[in-house]
């Protein structure tokens, strides 16, 4: 949003803006038993105000999608989802005009709940947008709901879906597709209106080989699958808490199930399912730290979907079921901090979420914060101080990179990608704001606050102004010298950190930057390391240690230092990605060509972008090594990516010939 918006906002009540998100009325819905709490009362407010939204053609000031129903067919010979898309939409009085969001896809037919064709209209194709799909409708009534059916076909490119051959998975023997809708890749395989402050319900009957089965970021009313002929069966789905777009998620393939207690468990691959569920063994004990720190948890159960490594992001917070990458499945517990971040979405992103993307500290910042707080309460301060530490260092990289504009908590994406806004600024300052509010006013307040916030907005989207508004009515409560201390604007507003930031510290990396000034600085033996009584957290802290000053591109450590760091830890053969990726980083940097095999053993491996984009941008700065290794692995793993993954490389190194 521009800062003419950010102004025009300022004057607006909390629920006169907020009642737009909403619960959506469950019109057209199944009428059957729950296993998630009904709605808070105040869920069922009048609409009123929308911010803008410059990521979304939706107008729905006019009319807005209250409840989407789907009824699709997975195709993977044709690589399509194709059938229909069922819309309530709500109108103002006298609104003739419905206007979606699409991007690639085939719409063959809009109808209203009688079969009489309504006609439509496709807007000019825009890069990241897509298309503006309007609808022209007979005049809404007061208080109508019209139905509105999107017969449509998604296309093989559409960005948000990805379809493996049995090659691409663990078992190797039938296929398997998932969904990636954040930030606005829903729109490419769903028309509605794809915003994060337009929340809908939404239900679904999915249609697959019956070779497979169906999950999806939803309650499962099928679990066995009905037939549905033809060597095929269909799965049923319902969410009846309304959610943003961009959480409607679906996975397709040989899928097996663990639980874990009774609302938790696991879904992956038959082959790789005993190591998910022994890894996972403690998520029913952070769900019962969240609920004691920040209130209950609303949506039944809380599942996880072990993806294949091609899933592009290490976890996404679908609501009931968090997708999530195998190379979190590190055999020792030790990379379960990104469950606790998907947990915490459940409040900070799913239950209460950023109203349009230039606010995405909001749920990030949030996350972050509260991920570090249920890993205290699971594992000991002792480990969240370590990954606090580790967030800080991953800030400062960040803010020495980025443009200064772009280290604003507030951002204005208008023109660009949202994606471009996904960076530890989101994440780890957010969560430092947060922190530096707890210290300043105190834990037990600040709990309160924050309990109080997710209770009082549940459902409903959030916006910068609005957070001011909250934190001012309900923690600083009029006293200005604790407002003067916080410091509110100057962190959201202003780039880089304000003066009463504070880094945060571990005694558990005291010996550990020891070490480390003993073997970069002081030329000591790699044998003197004491690696093997480190954990993953201490080791990722070693291998990211640099000389201070050091000046970019400048190397920090000698040939001889490097062999001698391979020959003692065997790092290539590092089974832990985060540790094995900090070693590629400084590998890398130093040009060493026997890392060069295990770089493309890993890059051709998974998809993660957190890995695979920072790897190709080191590759890429190495000029005339790096380069040529980049284009040759790229053009190898590129196939192997999802679409989110290859739009950031390609902007890079640009497509493979034939791509």
């Amino acid at each position: 949003m521009t800062r003419l918006r950010l102004t025009a906002l300022m004057g607006v009540s909390v629920l006169a803006l907020t009642a737009f998100g909403l619960a959506a009325c469950n019109q057209g819905a199944p009428e059957v038993a729950s296993d998630m709490p009904p709605l808070p009362a105040s869920a069922t407010a009048p609409v009123a105000q929308y911010p803008v939204d410059d990521h979304s053609y939706a107008q729905p000031q006019v009319a807005r999608v209250r409840h989407v129903a789907l009824d699709l067919t997975a195709d993977f010979e044709a690589k399509t989802l194709s059938g229909a898309a069922t819309l309530d939409v709500t109108g103002q009085a006298g609104a003739t005009q419905v206007v979606l969001d699409t991007r690639d896809l085939e719409i063959r037919s809009v109808k209203d709940d009688n079969g009489t064709a309504l006609p439509f209209q496709l807007g000019a194709s825009d890069p990241i947008l897509g298309q503006s799909l309007t609808i022209t409708v007979p005049a809404f009534a007061a208080d109508e709901t019209k139905k509105i059916v999107i017969d449509y076909s998604t296309r093989p490119t559409a960005a948000a879906l990805q379809w493996l051959s049995p090659a691409q998975t663990a078992g190797g023997k039938l296929p398997f597709l998932f969904s990636q809708g954040q930030a606005i890749l829903t729109r490419t395989w769903i028309p509605t209106q794809d915003s994060p402050g337009i929340r809908q319900t939404y239900s679904a009957r999915i249609v697959t080989p019956d070779t497979v089965k169906a999950v999806m970021s939803a309650e499962m009313l099928t679990p066995e699958g009905e037939s549905a002929g033809r060597g095929q069966k269909a799965w049923r789905f319902r969410m009846t808490n309304p959610v943003p777009p961009y959480l409607i998620a679906i996975g397709v393939g040989d899928l097996a199930f663990a639980s874990e207690d009774g609302r938790t468990g696991v879904w992956t691959e038959p082959s790789r399912l005993q190591a998910a569920k022994a890894e996972f063994a403690e998520v029913g004990q952070m769900v019962t730290a969240a609920e004691r720190l920040y209130g209950p948890y609303r949506w039944g159960r809380y599942d996880l979907l072990i993806l294949p490594p091609s899933f592009p992001f290490g976890g996404m917070e679908n609501p009931r079921l968090t997708f999530a990458t195998p190379t979190i499945v590190a055999g020792d517990k030790s990379l379960v901090s990104l469950v606790a971040h998907e947990l915490a979405h459940s409040w900070s992103g799913n239950l209460v979420t950023n109203a349009t993307w230039n606010d995405f500290w909001l749920n990030e910042g949030f996350t972050t914060y509260f991920q570090n707080r249920i890993m205290e309460a699971v594992y000991g301060n002792d480990r969240a101080q370590q990954e606090r530490v580790l967030g800080w260092d991953s800030l400062q990289g960040e803010l020495k990179s980025l443009p200064a504009a772009d280290t604003r908590l507030r951002l204005d994406l208008k023109g660009r990608d949202p994606d471009e806004g996904m960076t530890d600024i989101a994440y780890e300052k957010g969560a430092a704001f947060l922190e530096t509010i707890e210290r300043i006013a105190g834990r037990p307040a600040f709990d309160a606050w924050l309990k109080g916030y997710f209770e009082r907005n549940a459902f409903r989207p959030m916006t910068t102004e609005l957070f001011l508004q909250d934190i001012r009515a309900n923690l600083i409560k009029g006293d200005a010298a604790l407002e003067q201390r916080l410091m509110l604007d100057a962190w959201i507003f202003q780039p880089g950190l304000p003066s009463n930031a504070i880094a945060p510290t571990s005694r558990a990396f005291d010996q550990v930057d020891n070490a480390a000034r003993a073997f970069f600085s002081d030329r000591g033996p790699a044998s003197a390391i004491p690696w093997s009584g480190w954990n993953t957290q201490q080791r990722q802290r070693f291998l990211n240690w640099r000389p201070a000053n050091l000046r970019d591109g400048a190397d920090w450590l000698t040939q001889q230092q490097l062999d001698d760091l391979q020959r003692t830890l065997n790092l290539n053969a590092q089974g832990n990605a985060e540790v094995l990726f900090s070693w590629l980083q400084v590998a890398v940097a130093h040009r060493y060509q026997p890392t060069v095999q295990p770089l493309e053993r890993f890059l051709t491996s998974m998809g993660r972008r957190k890995f695979v984009l920072p790897l190709f941008q080191s590759l890429w700065a190495e000029g005339d090594w790096g380069r040529p290794i980049a284009t040759r692995v790229y053009a190898q793993a590129r196939p192997g990516y999802h679409a989110v993954t290859t739009n950031s490389v390609d902007a890079l190194i640009g497509k493979p010939a034939g791509a």
